[in-house]
């Protein structure tokens, strides 16, 4: 049962917690039954249980082997895998071995996974390789080596303890600094705090105010506080005789080795002479904005499928956002996420699997703005990386966007679709930026260039622009402006665009043209409101659909390129008001992030949401 701030849930007395804590403890260490106690579910991760021990990339041995009358029990590990297998030797036919591998923290477990028994002249075996963890899923696994030999034992369970910086149950008096982000709570006069390091994202508790007897512990989850069966009750600990007050020890909300980034926690007590107690409301720390939004929207990545599920397009505007944290920030954790998406995404998906439109490899697929959206993310990918295959994904893809530039309809411009049926803003500013983008790093180059000069002197001339300064979604079959919804996102490409052929060609007439885009964006309302970026489905009782949810972090990262290449403080006070209002106004005590930055309702938050203010936190850090 989920319980919310100041939540009574009802204790066994003291005494009796001991004991069940004692039987608890004893069955953990007992040997598995004959048979498992539920069946498992195979779990995906970088790879699905019974991957085969010779594809493992690592081998380490992290626990103590266990001497099995006479037979040696191993429990092998391959962190870069993140899983687990276990082998018998010294043995006889008959002899066998398994994983345990639990959920709860080794209250109870899946048993006899990949279960395998010596055949007839041999002397050993091993079972097949399963997963530690499982944060598809949110869950936090333990495993263990288990074997039958003339009778039944088990190794250590590995990685009980959760280490980030620091590890669990690291003293609290070497935290860096002690914020409490959400109210206390109370409990017959006492007083239940939750304190948080926020540099190293670890989570203490305390309880003021009592006497001796008290108890007070922390609660961690996973998924945002839906579960936590194996984070209760950690680091419970009683108020000494005499004494009023205690704390317990510091608990991570971040285990790294585990792909596991966005965890909560939550400070629960309860007074010596009643059994309920009481917790304070769930909490994910925030050690600097941007990295407490890139936390969260961790938590709705898919490490085995390798993307944000499920928006394909989407995806790729989220890695990038990623990508610029990860640059804007220095901090590398992340990395292995751009790698990820790339390897499982560069192939062929039939309709329906990554987009409603079949995926042709290459991320290419009908709708040529899909295309250009991979190919920006490979580009920051490189610049980021410096691994040259993204940037040749890049030009696969931008080869493929460029095929549809066609001077044969409205004098150019690169048609949105296969079939040729829309020209407009969005699929013209990528591929504005992205020709510009791709002569900036191939030495050399004058074909991409030209190409992005004469995109320049189209987009100017093609009347998307309207004579507000504003960009509207398209044009008409008569290639007049169609008066469509100014998106954010159209008009922070076209200043992107603008911008970085203003940097690659030193053409005054560029800088003047980002100029006014930008300057009609920051005055007009129909897209900033009280100095806050608003997209018309912002208002009143409307709501944004799932594209238009990421609209307002694209066009903040190439505004704030504009601003940082014009050092304007005019546009730079423009960033920073929006990264200080949505982290004011707009955000949870977890740290979601929605889409409504001034925090009205009714307000949508999701992890597209969360990757658009993303884009706005990290454009500030920057």
């Amino acid at each position: 049962m989920s319980l919310r701030a100041a939540d009574t849930v009802v204790r066994p007395p003291a005494r009796l917690l001991t004991f069940l804590l004692t039987v608890a403890m004893a069955a953990i260490s007992l040997v598995p039954a004959a048979t498992p106690a539920a069946a498992a579910t195979p779990v995906c991760v970088l790879a699905c249980d019974t991957l085969d021990p010779s594809q493992a990339r690592q081998e380490s041995f992290p626990v103590p082997n266990q001497n099995l009358n006479g037979r040696r029990l191993e429990l092998h590990v391959s962190d870069t895998d993140d899983m687990a297998w276990a082998s018998i030797d010294d043995g006889v036919t008959g002899d066998s071995v398994w994983l345990d591998r639990s959920w709860d923290g080794g209250r109870s477990w899946e048993g006899l996974l990949g279960k395998a028994s010596i055949p007839s002249t041999w002397t050993g075996t091993r079972t097949l390789m399963y997963n530690i963890t499982d944060p598809r899923n949110h869950r936090r696994g333990l495993v263990r080596a288990c074997g039958d030999a003339a009778g039944v034992g088990c190794t250590n369970w590995v990685y009980p303890t959760v280490c980030d910086t620091l590890c669990d149950g690291a003293d609290a008096g070497r935290a860096a600094g002690d914020d409490q982000p959400v109210p206390s709570t109370t409990l017959y006069g006492r007083t239940i705090r939750l304190h948080v390091d926020q540099k190293n994202s670890m989570a203490w508790a305390s309880i003021d105010t009592g006497g001796g007897g008290d108890e007070i512990w922390l609660d961690r989850s996973w998924d945002g506080g839906a579960t936590w069966p194996d984070g209760s009750s950690l680091g419970r600990t009683s108020t000494p005789p005499g004494a009023t007050t205690t704390r317990t020890a510091m608990y991570a909300t971040r285990d790294p080795r585990g792909l596991l980034y966005g965890g909560v926690v939550r400070a629960c007590g309860r007074e010596a002479g009643h059994q309920e107690g009481s917790c304070t409301a769930w909490v994910r720390p925030a050690p600097t904005r941007a990295r407490a939004a890139a936390d969260a929207l961790m938590a709705s990545y898919d490490p085995y499928n390798g993307w944000w599920p499920s928006s394909w397009w989407n995806s790729a505007a989220t890695l990038t956002s990623l990508v610029d944290f990860s640059r804007t920030t220095g901090r590398h954790d992340y990395d292995w996420v751009i790698a990820r998406t790339f390897d499982q995404n560069k192939g062929a998906f039939a309709a329906g699997v990554r987009s409603s439109d079949a995926i042709e490899g290459d991320f290419i697929s009908r709708s040529i703005d899909d295309s250009g959206w991979w190919a920006i993310a490979w580009i920051d990918a490189y610049d980021y990386t410096g691994d040259s295959r993204y940037l040749n994904e890049a030009v696969t893809t931008a080869k493929y966007v460029q095929q549809y530039w066609d001077t044969g309809t409205c004098g150019g411009g690169v048609w949105w679709d296969r079939e040729r049926t829309y020209k407009n803003a969005v699929t013209n500013g990528q591929y504005l930026w992205l020709t510009t983008a791709l002569h900036q790093r191939i030495p050399g180059d004058t074909l991409w260039l030209q190409r992005a000069k004469r995109a320049a002197a189209w987009y100017r001339s093609s009347g998307m622009i309207n004579s507000s300064g504003l960009v509207n979604d398209g044009l008409t079959s008569a290639c007049a402006n169609n008066g469509s919804t100014v998106w954010s996102y159209n008009q922070g490409l076209a200043i992107g665009g603008f911008t970085e052929l203003w940097k690659a060609t030193g053409d005054s007439s560029l800088l003047a043209t980002a100029r006014t885009l930008a300057d009609a964006a920051i005055s007009s309302p129909a897209l900033t409101s009280g100095g806050v970026l608003t997209e018309s489905c912002d208002v009143g009782s409307a709501s944004c659909d799932d594209n238009q949810k990421q609209f307002k972090g694209i066009f903040m990262r190439n505004f704030a390129d504009l601003a940082k290449a014009t050092g304007s403080s005019t546009y730079q006070g423009y960033v920073q008001k929006q990264a200080d209002t949505l982290w004011a106004q707009d955000r949870s005590s977890l740290n979601a992030l929605g889409e409504r930055w001034a925090g009205t309702g009714p307000n949508q938050t999701d992890w597209r949401t969360q990757a658009s203010a993303l884009g706005a936190l990290t454009a500030a850090a920057g």
